[in-house]
């Protein structure tokens, strides 16, 4: 049975326990609960430090000359440092910039157009309404079909189902790693081989998975991956987000938003593009320095700790959430709406009740901050560098009071 006395015993044995002071807010006593990290995740107090240095210093004092000193390669060496530290991708496949809509929307135009005669997008019902919308908008665009997959929303897409839609005329399969709602965590290398056993590319949507679960893009055979930083890589409000593009792939696929940081010669500023090689080739636009710093403090520190140590507290912290749920009376029709086995979720647990709207705002008001995903869902998002079992068992006790109350 779920406990205050087991949360403090799971935190004096957690090995990274004493990292959580490492983050602003961890010591607010304002917030007594935060179980939103799977949407934006605390500051590090290191990054508060960078950024201010950052204007004074790297800003204020080098100016223009920032550009040729540092920032024009940082999209492409911090996604190299992403992508060691956290999705298995060798350098020079990863890149930062834009926001994950526009990321998605490139890189599924560039997906589609590089399987030329084939009509169709498979994408599935329950998918982050975002990429949803995409395909529906590109589908119309380019005069295509999507083949959608009717997923449960408590779980995720099944390779069965993956196998009952692809075919010759699929040109890309787009899945998402971790369900948005249900935590679910699908096998990418099984529904990986499905696509391209039947031609297809795939794109994975990693939003809800990095920086929380180990990805291995390299070794499943991934060909396309679009992921946020302000989740569990605590980047920040609006902070940039990333692209994987398999190495083989890369001067296949021709993105449609051509900008001047994607040509092959951005400063000659001649006529007509050109695209750059690599992966510079999917920036458009200039990128944004500023949000690209607090990135850099939690990938050193996820570096730190290692990946594996990440998922081991992940799996206790969701754990322990599903075992207190499970203690609460049958008769308060509180609904578990992610798998229970641990290896087959992410890094937060959902749990359904008709009153949980209400419920949550009275918690934020409280200082307890879950998130609330239509129509009954509560989600714990729990990241694990910097939420402890105590905290949790306290928000967990706040919604229970409340259930008590109605």
């Amino acid at each position: 049975m779920a406990s205050l006395v087991e949360a403090e015993q799971l935190d004096a044995r957690d090995p990274l326990a004493s990292r959580r002071e490492l983050f602003v807010g961890s010591d607010d006593p304002h917030v007594t609960a935060y179980l939103d990290g799977n949407s934006l995740g605390r500051p590090l107090r290191a990054s508060a430090a960078r950024l201010a240095s950052f204007a004074s210093d790297a800003w204020g004092s080098r100016l223009i000359r920032g550009w040729d000193e540092e920032w024009f390669d940082l999209p492409l060496t911090l996604g190299d440092r992403i992508g060691t530290v956290t999705l298995g991708a060798a350098a020079g496949q990863v890149a930062v910039g834009d926001s994950t809509t526009v990321l998605l929307y490139k890189l599924i135009r560039a997906a589609v157009d590089a399987r030329p005669g084939r009509t169709e997008i498979v994408v599935d019902t329950d998918n982050f309404p975002t990429d949803r919308y995409l395909v529906e908008g590109i589908a119309a665009e380019r005069g295509l079909e999507l083949r959608w997959i009717e997923s449960d929303t408590r779980g995720g897409v099944s390779p069965a189902e993956l196998e009952a839609v692809v075919g010759t005329k699929t040109a890309l399969v787009l899945l998402s790693h971790v369900a948005y709602r249900s935590g679910f965590l699908a096998d990418v290398p099984a529904l990986t081989a499905i696509a391209h056993d039947s031609g297809a590319l795939v794109l994975w949507d990693v939003c809800h998975s990095v920086a929380s679960v180990p990805i291995e893009l390299d070794d499943w055979g991934v060909d396309i991956a679009v992921g946020c930083t302000y989740k569990y890589l605590n980047g920040g409000p609006g902070s940039p987000a990333f692209v994987y593009v398999r190495r083989e792939l890369q001067d296949q696929l021709s993105q449609p938003i051509q900008g001047w940081m994607g040509h092959a010669a951005p400063f000659d500023m001649g006529p007509g593009y050109s695209p750059a090689p690599g992966m510079r080739r999917f920036l458009s636009g200039t990128p944004s320095i500023v949000g690209m710093q607090a990135l850099r403090d939690m990938v050193d520190l996820i570096a730190e700790v290692g990946m594996a140590a990440i998922r081991a507290k992940s799996e206790t912290l969701t754990r322990f959430a599903v075992e207190a749920v499970d203690d609460w009376p049958a008769s308060w029709a509180v609904e578990l709406a992610t798998p229970r086995e641990a290896e087959r979720r992410g890094s937060h647990v959902t749990i359904e009740h008709p009153a949980f709207k209400q419920i949550t705002a009275e918690l934020w008001r409280r200082g307890v901050i879950p998130d609330f995903r239509a129509p009954h869902g509560m989600r714990l998002g729990l990241s694990p560098l910097s939420t402890s079992h105590v905290e949790l068992w306290n928000g967990l006790e706040a919604v229970r009071e409340q259930l008590v109350r109605l």
